[in-house]
């Protein structure tokens, strides 16, 4: 349970030391307000104490009309009124539910024993909760502008108007205390303390509902400013349906800007890998280079000598007999193809008469076939020389 603000008179640091131990707690004892509205919550709450000192903030149980029970924050006090020009003292209840500040708090009168609630009231249900569809104030709760100071003056001016308490007839017996609604756990929170006694009305007047004639000026003073407020809530409304119409589009356009964030950073991070690929290409580059480099330096004399007439085919020597022979044979045969392809060409121009070039492919391609035959021996031979080798070594390698 969160804890209790002191029984004395409250002063504005007592109360903001409650509700900073209040807010702060954390675990099946915190509050269930979001973390981001908690801030205002503690000023709306100290604004409304510094404005109407009667006004208490306490932490207490609220009972929904489903059953659930949860534990939050409330305003209990008075609320002053000015009726025909004495001031009056209302018991209420300012409930501020979990989805307080977006939405509006839950509004209840609390009369005492010798209170009833006016009968068919406009604003106010036979249980006391004010009605948020009747109050401009409620109707048109705006996050984050609206606040408890406004709704307290608001609900002060509409029931200075329309008072919807009235003291109990002399002659009317006094029942024990109502019971808590249904919808609310008791206004007083888990003190179990009495409530303050409020200063009934004067002796010269009866009650509420039975009103005398009014001055007609009067009547169309309340009328006019009613209507008054009417229209500043009606253009408060729409003032706050274009704002939120405003927000979702920047909301909007928030979120594409953080989707443009996201493929840039993607596609930076493609950047730095590719460079860093190509980085990677120009280190292997540079080392064969380098290789390259090195081998031309140490055959830079075999080079002198290619240059002076040597015969290239006398520059590389093959390892032994078997290479040599496959190179032979894979030279043959490469040449009797640009043999075959060039007899091929000249028939076609009619170089050379078409049995001569029978004749002449007949016995290149019977002596291409030997030398491939050859070469296809050797590379058979040589594969058999390499595979018994590892074996060789392999076994070596074992028996060790």
């Amino acid at each position: 349970m969160a804890p209790q603000p002191p029984t004395s008179e409250l002063n504005i640091q007592q109360v903001q030391q409650f509700l900073t131990n209040s807010l702060s707690q954390r675990g099946p004892s915190a509050l269930p307000y979001a973390e981001d509205v908690k801030w205002h919550i503690r000023q709306h709450l100290v604004a409304v104490m510094g404005a109407f000192p009667s006004l208490r903030p306490r932490a207490s149980s609220f009972t929904h009309n489903d059953g659930r029970s949860a534990h939050l924050l409330q305003g209990e006090g008075t609320m002053p009124i000015s009726f025909r020009g004495a001031v009056y003292h209302l018991p209420v209840v300012i409930w501020l539910l979990e989805s307080y500040p977006r939405r509006p708090p839950a509004v209840y009168l609390t009369p005492t024993r010798d209170m009833l609630v006016k009968p068919g009231h406009s604003l106010v249900d036979p249980s006391g909760l004010v009605r948020e569809d009747a109050v401009p104030y409620l109707r048109s709760w705006v996050y984050p502008a609206s606040n408890l100071v406004d709704l307290v003056r608001s609900l002060s001016h509409l029931f200075g108007i329309d008072p919807p308490l009235y003291t109990r007839p002399s002659h009317t017996p006094s029942p024990p205390a109502p019971s808590p609604s249904p919808s609310f756990a008791s206004p007083y929170g888990s003190g179990g303390g009495e409530p303050t006694r409020f200063p009934p009305p004067p002796s010269t007047q009866a009650h509420f509902s039975a009103r005398p004639t009014e001055d007609p000026s009067e009547v169309y003073r309340r009328n006019a400013i009613s209507k008054i407020l009417e229209s500043v809530h009606a253009d408060m409304a729409t003032l706050r349906h274009s704002q939120e119409a405003e927000m979702e589009g920047l909301f909007s356009t928030q979120a594409e800007l953080r989707r443009r964030q996201q493929d840039l950073s993607r596609g930076l991070q493609e950047m730095i890998q590719e460079k860093e690929g190509f980085e990677q290409q120009l280190q292997l580059v540079l080392m064969n280079s380098d290789l390259l480099e090195g081998w031309v330096r140490e055959n830079e004399e075999l080079c002198r000598r290619c240059r002076e007439g040597v015969d290239v085919d006398d520059v590389f020597e093959p390892v032994d007999g078997l290479s040599r022979q496959m190179t032979e044979c894979t030279a043959a045969d490469i040449a009797i193809e640009d043999t075959i392809y060039a007899l091929d060409k000249a028939v076609q121009e009619g170089a050379i008469p078409f049995d001569s070039y029978l004749r002449t492919v007949r016995t290149l391609s019977r002596e291409q076939f030997f030398h491939r035959a050859t070469a296809a021996k050797g590379r058979a031979t040589l594969v058999h020389a390499q595979v018994t080798s590892m074996a060789s070594r392999t076994q070596q390698y074992v028996s060790q």
